[in-house]
C-alpha cells in the first residue's frame, strides 16, 4: 500500500493530468457497481404514458436526448477518448449509410436519354451487320451457292444501256480527234493563205497566181471554221448525253443493284431462320428478321420502279437528241466537202449555232468599264 501510494504521489507530481484520468476511472467503476438510476427505470413514451415493454436504458436516454422530429437514421453518435473535453455528443445530420433526401423537381429517367456516343455506336453496329450480310450474299452469288433475284426485262435494258454507253463514248472520242485535226488543218490553211497574199504583193510577175491561191486557202479556212463549229456542237451534245444523262441513270442503276443485294441478303437470312426450330428464343429473331426483310423489299421495289422510269425517259431523250445531232453532222460534212458554202451556213442556222469570231472570247477593256 505504501509503495502504491508513493507511486501515485510521484505520478501526480510529475503529471498533473493523471489526477483527472484517475478520477474519471474511479467514477466509471462506481457507476458500474451502483444500481440503475431510479429515473431511468420508469418507461415513459413520447406522450408521457407508461410503456408495457421494457427498453434498454441507453435507447431511452438516447430518445430523450434527440430533438423532437429527428429520427435515428438522421443522427450519428460521436465518441471521444479520455483526452477529449466532450463526452456523449449527439450530432444531427444525415447518417452515412442512409439515403439522402430527394429534392423536388422534374425526374429524368436514364433509360430515356441516349448519349451521342451510344447513338453512333448503334449506327456503327447496324452498318457492320448490314455490310456483313451483303458481303456474304455477294460471295455466295459469285461462288454459285446463293440465290439471286433477277428481273429479266429490266436486266436486259440495263445491259443494252451499258453497251450503248461504251459505243457512244467511242464516237465521242473519234469526233474529238476529228475536231483537233480539223482545227490544225484550218490553222495551217489560214497561215498558208497569209503567205500567198504576202508573195502576191511582192512578186509582180506572179501577182495573179499568188492571189488566187491566197483566196482559195482563206475560203477553205473559213469553211473549215464553220464545219469546226458544227462538229464542236455535236461533241458538246453527245458529251452531255453520255456523261450526264446516261451517267445519272447508271447511278440509279447502281443504287438499284445495292438494294437488290440487301434484299437478297435479308431474304436468305429469313429463309434460314424459318428452316430452323421455332421456340421462345428463335421466334423474336424470326419476327425481327421478317420486319427487316419487309423494309428492304419495299426499298428494292421502289428502286426497281425508279430505274424503269429513268430508262424510259432516257430512251426518249436519247432518240430525240441523237436524231438532231446526226442530221447536223451529216449535212455539215456533206456541204463542206462539196464546197457548198451557202448550204454549210444554212445548216448552222437551222440548228441555231453561232460561230465565235476571233477575239470575241476576251472583251476589250472599254467593254469591261
Amino acid at each position: 500500500m505504501s509503495e502504491h501510494s508513493n507511486e501515485s504521489t510521484a505520478l501526480d507530481e510529475s503529471h498533473p493530468a493523471a489526477e483527472e484520468v484517475q478520477s474519471d476511472s474511479e467514477e466509471g467503476a462506481m457507476a458500474q457497481e451502483s444500481p440503475k438510476n431510479s429515473a431511468a427505470e420508469i418507461p415513459v413514451t413520447s406522450n408521457g404514458q407508461l410503456e408495457d415493454s421494457h427498453e434498454h436504458s441507453f435507447n431511452r436516454d438516447l430518445k430523450r436526448a434527440l430533438p423532437v422530429g429527428l429520427g435515428l437514421s438522421e443522427t450519428k453518435i460521436t465518441s471521444h477518448g479520455f483526452d477529449s473535453t466532450k463526452e456523449g455528443v449527439v450530432e444531427a445530420g444525415p447518417f452515412p449509410g442512409g439515403r439522402a433526401q430527394q429534392k423536388s423537381g422534374p425526374v429524368v429517367l436514364a433509360d430515356e436519354v441516349k448519349s451521342p456516343a451510344m447513338e453512333k455506336l448503334e449506327l456503327v453496329r447496324k452498318w457492320s451487320l448490314n455490310t456483313y450480310k451483303c458481303t456474304r450474299q455477294i460471295i455466295s452469288e459469285k461462288l454459285g451457292r446463293g440465290s439471286r433475284t433477277v428481273d429479266l426485262e429490266l436486266e436486259a435494258q440495263i445491259d443494252i444501256l451499258r453497251d450503248n454507253k461504251k459505243k457512244y463514248e467511242n464516237i465521242l472520242r473519234l469526233a474529238q480527234t476529228l475536231s483537233t485535226q480539223l482545227f490544225q488543218m484550218v490553222h495551217t490553211q489560214r497561215q498558208l493563205g497569209d503567205a500567198f497574199a504576202d508573195l502576191s504583193l511582192k512578186s509582180l510577175e506572179l501577182h495573179e497566181e499568188f492571189g488566187y491561191n491566197a483566196d482559195t486557202q482563206k475560203l477553205l479556212a473559213k469553211n473549215g471554221e464553220t464545219l469546226l463549229g458544227a462538229i464542236n456542237f455535236f461533241i458538246a451534245s453527245v458529251n452531255t448525253l453520255v456523261n450526264k444523262t446516261i451517267e445519272d441513270t447508271l447511278l440509279t442503276v447502281k443504287q438499284y443493284e445495292s438494294a437488290r443485294i440487301e434484299y437478297d441478303a435479308y431474304r436468305t437470312d429469313l429463309e434460314e431462320l424459318n428452316l430452323g426450330p421455332r421456340d421462345a428464343n428463335t421466334l423474336p429473331k424470326i419476327e425481327q428478321s421478317q420486319q427487316l426483310f419487309q423494309v428492304h423489299k419495299e426499298k428494292y421495289d421502289k428502286m426497281r420502279n425508279d430505274v424503269s422510269i429513268k430508262l424510259k425517259f432516257l430512251e426518249e431523250n436519247k432518240v430525240k437528241v441523237l436524231h438532231n445531232q446526226l442530221v447536223l453532222f451529216h449535212n455539215a460534212i456533206a456541204a463542206y466537202f462539196a464546197g457548198n458554202q451557202k448550204q454549210l451556213e444554212q445548216t448552222l442556222k437551222q440548228f441555231h449555232i453561232k460561230l465565235k469570231t476571233p477575239g470575241a472570247d476576251a472583251p476589250s477593256w472599254l467593254e469591261e468599264q
